[in-house]
């Protein structure tokens, strides 16, 4: 039997190796903001792209002597080999905070990560299959995506609004799937303090939601790195409070502590729990057992409840600069969303300008941020842009946002200029339809 001719891939002739590439790497992009990093890192520039945590007012010599103390009564195990599924004493510590938003979990059914991003790549892989269906929301976190894309599955985007997601939108999308014959593995959301909207869920719309999961047979995937850093009110109950069998949820102590130690977590129903942990060692053998170490220490010696308090004080001072930076800045028909906690400010720009075209302009008047295009795996967003007030400085954040106004206004003088009048777009793509109005 003869094989058939090999076909020979185009793309590229640089790469020896390009023929050789297993198809899903075809799924692998750069993030749109690691792609600013070495332009927004510059002192020169106010990023307001990335959404780095904070981390000045931990008590890092505090810290530092816990940790010093560690290696040298117990660096014999927390220097060695681990368990797939996470430390035990890591599992329980981290049930306790997962209890700050009404979650009764038992350790055994918690997988420990590296970071909540690992965790979402965990899921994908064991539930998804190429040509599957995860649906998110629209728009949705950039890494997600990128998951997402990697493992070769369709993308669906769902409906949000300044509620949350649109738990009729999610039935409909459910039922549009399967009546094209499309399997949908997950629902993908951020509950609290969205990324990149900042927009929260109701109560409501949680209970809405898990009625639709029963009724579709669908799984919630809920991700929620920000939802103890409430900046307004209370930190709202958990999905996964409400519901054990159709949610697994996603958490990380990247914003409440540090990311430097990438440690996150899954809770899951007892069977896909199993499934995770046997993920977990065909991708690391264990997680991080030092980072597990130190963490432990962490929640065990210092009082981390006071710790994330003192964040959420230093974030509303920094939310606050951004709301006042944009109101005094921005032109006539932008508008934003006001996130009640969390990193980020979603931004409407007036019709005709599109926020991927115009960064070049902003990067070189000294201001970054993330197009909102972005966010999505269908080429929208054009008319949007996402902020982040989480790590520049209040005083910094109203210079950033003065620059971006100062973009803004410039555009918007060249396309009167230029006569292309309001709903005329001079970049986006029309056929892609208008962004969303989520403020």
């Amino acid at each position: 039997m003869s094989l058939p001719e090999p076909i020979h891939r185009r793309d590229t002739v640089l790469d020896p190796w390009i023929d050789t590439y297993a198809e899903r790497t075809h799924g692998l992009t750069v993030s749109a903001v690691r792609a600013l990093f070495s332009v927004a890192n510059r002192p020169e520039v106010v990023s307001l792209a990335g959404g780095m945590p904070n981390i000045a007012d931990l008590p890092r010599e505090a810290l530092g002597e816990a940790m010093a103390t560690l290696i040298r009564e117990r660096g014999t195990q927390a220097m060695q080999y681990g368990s797939g599924q996470g430390e035990p004493f890591m599992r329980e510590r981290i049930t306790e905070v997962m209890a700050e938003e009404g979650i009764h979990a038992h350790p055994d059914d918690v997988v420990v990560s590296c970071g909540s991003q690992q965790a979402l790549d965990l899921v994908t892989r064991v539930f998804c299959d190429p040509g599957d269906v995860i649906l998110a929301e629209a728009p949705s976190y950039v890494g997600a995506i990128g998951t997402f894309r990697a493992y070769q599955v369709q993308i669906v985007h769902v409906a949000m609004d300044e509620f949350g997601l649109v738990p009729q939108a999610v039935r409909e999308a459910v039922t549009a799937c399967h009546k094209a014959g499309r399997r949908v593995k997950f629902l993908y959301t951020i509950p609290n303090y969205q990324n990149p909207t900042g927009v929260s869920q109701t109560l409501q719309r949680r209970q809405e939601l898990i009625e639709v999961a029963h009724q579709t047979g669908i799984l919630i995937v809920e991700d929620n790195p920000y939802g103890l850093l409430a900046i307004e009110g209370e930190p709202m109950p958990a999905l996964r409070s409400m519901e054990d069998d159709r949610v697994i949820y996603l958490g990380s102590f990247s914003k409440t502590f540090a990311p430097g130690f990438r440690v996150g977590w899954a809770l899951a129903p007892h069977a896909v729990r199993e499934k995770l942990t046997l993920a977990q060692e065909s991708a690391t053998l264990a997680p991080p057992v030092f980072s597990q170490f130190a963490i432990t220490t962490y929640l065990e010696k210092f009082d981390w409840r006071g710790q994330i308090q003192v964040f959420r004080d230093m974030y509303r001072a920094r939310r606050d600069a951004m709301l006042q930076g944009l109101t005094e800045n921005m032109p006539e028909g932008t508008s934003w969303t006001h996130p009640r906690g969390g990193f980020f400010v979603w931004v409407t720009l007036p019709e005709g300008i599109d926020s991927q075209a115009m960064l070049p302009r902003a990067v070189s008047a000294r201001v970054a941020y993330v197009p909102g295009t972005a966010f999505f795996a269908d080429g929208l967003g054009s008319r949007n842009m996402r902020l982040s007030y989480c790590f520049p400085t209040p005083e910094r954040i109203l210079e950033g946002t003065r620059r971006l106004g100062e973009v803004l206004h410039d555009e918007l003088d060249t396309l009167r200029t230029f006569g292309i009048g309001a709903g005329e777009n001079l970049y986006r793509d029309i056929t892609s339809g208008p962004a969303p109005d989520i403020t």
